[in-house]
């Protein structure tokens, strides 16, 4: 006998879920489906991410549903359009063997007459968010009297996300409800405050103490200076060879610039915020369900909807601000019975909050050293090795062209062919990785704490040269703008820029011996608020000057009327 069935879960729907592979329940849909089904309860299930609930309320409200009445019987909310979309498609897998029960998704971003005549068919189970549902009943394009069962999901974060008038509302009109329904990782006094309006003698169901995080995942942690982030960022991807992991960041600015940046150093990646357009969205979930992206970069709400089962790793590239969201990141791994690892990244003032989540999760978070450069070269050895050693040979493909491979390979011993093999890739990442820094942080005194410089004079990888310059994060200068500045202005191709820190008052950034007369020459030539700009090797400066002006100007082509130096046009503006 099914596990499932012994919750009361009926024949049609268990043969529906059995196809997709359900097997135990888990803790979360032992506890809420008998309730669910057994009568008009309220019910409050505090839950963590990944933990089911998806099932624990679709399943009974699937089953509690008459498909003969073509009405509205059912409203679940979501904060998210990815999760209101993924909860409507769950619902629909589930009862594929079951009745062909009418499930629409209604979210912003599309057509909303669209919905409207999907509604219209005769919807039985309505998934939404708020706004979209408010825009509905404002137009009349939807009735909600026929609502028996509400189901509040995430409802945690659809009140951090200022739905809080929206659900009042909506509640408000769904006036012969028999039950609501309400899952949230926490308990709120915002969250309470809605139970305590609308519900009725509820029966709370915990599933696991509050923060409790999966026994499934391993949590680590790496401490370095604060413009050290995304080189360590990059070591400990570089490291992982194989990993497939969401990488979490605070804001949508901050996720664009570590998206944009991992791009264009060559990484398998996408970013996932908010300021994209739905179809767009959806192309970059749907590839990195896929497999097709190795490492997504998001925002919190962002992710929400995306339920991937094998994702190896969560990095955080910074804490966020809520114990909770570290819980529901780090859930996003270790899921399906696997494990995970959960990873993250901070500067030396935040160490003392890890411990703070350490006491709060009751889960170990262990202090590693992030992988210095010939750490890294090694890792990618030994997978470029696994690789060959686990390569499919299509012999019948190969096999007409081998007389002549080996005529051209008969000077080479095993020895040589191996290393030649294996130094296709290889090479690339020695000639980034050979020189680089420890940028680890250490105890005071410890002579690991002295950062080699990549090479005594300029500190830059071989070949290249590093460079100061008299502009930073008070003229409202960013990467993004400074590398647009030497492509357009001098014609500088991207791969011949290597490493680029902006700080507050200068930048420094390497760039190939051969561009440098023409980058010193030139960029002298423009100025910044009325000044101009300076250019010098690194090792000949400590430290920028002081400087006084705050405001930014973009680079103006023009020449300024009444400069002065570089020659008889005067300087450039930026």
């Amino acid at each position: 006998m099914s596990a499932f069935k012994t919750l009361g879960i009926a024949d049609d729907l268990l043969e529906g879920i059995t196809a997709m592979g359900f097997e135990t329940p888990t803790p979360v849909q032992q506890m809420v489906i008998p309730v669910a089904l057994e009568g008009d309860n309220d019910i409050i299930a505090l839950a963590q991410t990944g933990t089911g609930k998806t099932a624990a309320f679709g399943l009974p409200l699937l089953q509690r549903i008459d498909p003969k009445e073509r009405t509205i019987q059912g409203l679940i909310m979501c904060p998210t359009r990815e999760l209101c979309v993924q909860v409507a498609s769950d619902l629909m897998n589930y009862s594929e063997k079951a009745h062909q029960y009418k499930v629409v998704a209604v979210y912003g971003g599309a057509s909303i007459e669209t919905q409207i005549r999907q509604i219209k068919a005769g919807a039985q189970i309505v998934v939404a968010t708020p706004g979209r549902l408010m825009d509905l009943i404002s137009r009349k394009s939807i009735k909600l009297e026929s609502v028996r069962r509400v189901v509040l999901d995430e409802a945690d974060e659809m009140l951090n996300m200022g739905f809080k008038e929206a659900i009042d509302s909506i509640l408000t009109e769904v006036v012969e409800r028999k039950s609501i329904w309400l899952f949230s990782a926490t308990m709120p006094r915002e969250v309470r405050t809605i139970a305590n309006t609308y519900m009725k003698n509820p029966r709370e169901l915990t599933v696991t103490g509050n923060l409790q995080t999966n026994e499934n995942i391993e949590h680590q942690y790496y401490v370095c200076r604060a413009d050290d982030r995304y080189n360590a960022l990059k070591r400990v991807v570089d490291a992982l060879p194989g990993i497939y992991s969401l990488i979490f960041c605070r804001t949508r600015i901050e996720t664009k610039e570590v998206a944009e940046q991992m791009v264009r150093d060559g990484y398998n990646s996408d970013a996932l915020h908010g300021d994209l357009a739905q179809a767009d969205r959806d192309r970059v979930m749907q590839r990195f369900r896929e497999g097709h992206l190795q490492l997504l970069i998001a925002t919190d709400v962002a992710a929400r909807g995306l339920d991937v089962s094998n994702i190896s790793h969560v990095i955080n590239y910074g804490l966020p601000d809520e114990i909770e969201v570290y819980t529901h990141r780090s859930g996003r791994t270790g899921r399906a019975g696997k494990t995970g690892v959960s990873i993250t990244i901070v500067t030396p003032k935040y160490e003392e909050r890890i411990r703070q989540i350490e006491r709060k999760t009751k889960a170990p978070i262990v202090k590693k050293m992030l992988p210095t450069g010939m750490e890294v070269c090694e890792a990618q050895l030994f997978n470029i090795i696994k690789g060959i050693h686990e390569q499919e040979v299509h012999h019948a493909d190969i096999e007409p062209y081998m007389e002549r491979i080996q005529a051209e390979l008969k000077d080479l011993t095993k020895e040589e062919l191996i290393m030649r093999f294996a130094s296709v890739e290889f090479n690339r990442f020695l000639s980034y990785y050979r020189t680089a820094p420890d940028i680890n942080i250490y105890p005071r005194g410890d002579k690991r704490g002295v950062r080699p410089s990549a090479t005594p004079s300029t500190g830059a990888a071989e070949g290249m040269v590093r460079l100061f310059v008299s502009v930073g994060e008070m003229d409202g200068v960013t990467k993004k703008d400074f590398l647009i500045l030497l492509d357009r202005s001098f014609g500088i191709p991207s791969k011949a820029i290597g490493q680029l820190d902006v700080s507050r008052t200068h930048l420094h950034f390497d760039l190939e011996a051969a561009y440098v007369t023409v980058v010193r020459q030139g960029l002298p030539e423009f100025t910044i608020n009325g000044r101009p700009i300076r250019v010098d090797d690194a090792s000949e400066r400590d430290r920028a000057p002081r400087r006084e002006d705050k405001v930014f100007e973009k680079w103006d082509r023009k020449p300024r009327k009444g400069g002065s130096g570089g020659g008889g046009g005067g300087r450039k503006k930026w």
